[in-house]
């Protein structure tokens, strides 16, 4: 069973920036996509950023331009860098790890950390 931890939440004002980390560990890991999901109150979760283990990645539009998806295969790590930050991207952000574990394929997610934007 794998383990995932976000970090980098907080509070910014419009217009700033934040970086959120997330980070799995386990045995026998092999990942393959990673992405990062917002879900603001009284929304649905969505899909802001998407990276495949060859480093190929995509993003909604609503944060295309702003926010850019990385990821340390060595360290097991996404990274979500959030630059330009307005009001509507308060919300809780999550990260979603998909991969084997041995055979056994996984579709992790984090705990969620607070991101809000505010004056």
């Amino acid at each position: 069973q794998g383990h995932v931890v976000e970090s980098g939440g907080g509070l910014a004002q419009p217009g700033g920036s934040l970086r959120l980390s997330c980070a799995v560990s386990g045995r026998f890991l092999s990942i393959n996509a990673m992405g990062w999901y917002r879900q603001a109150p009284g929304k649905q979760r969505e899909l802001l950023a998407r990276i495949t283990s060859g480093g190929s990645s995509n993003y909604a539009d609503s944060v295309k331009g702003r926010f850019t998806i990385s990821r340390d295969n060595a360290k097991n790590t996404v990274y979500l860098q959030m630059n330009s930050l307005i009001l509507e991207d308060t919300a809780v952000y999550y990260c979603n790890v998909q991969g084997r574990a041995g055979l056994l394929p996984f579709d992790y997610w984090g705990q969620g950390t607070q991101v809000t934007v505010s004056l």
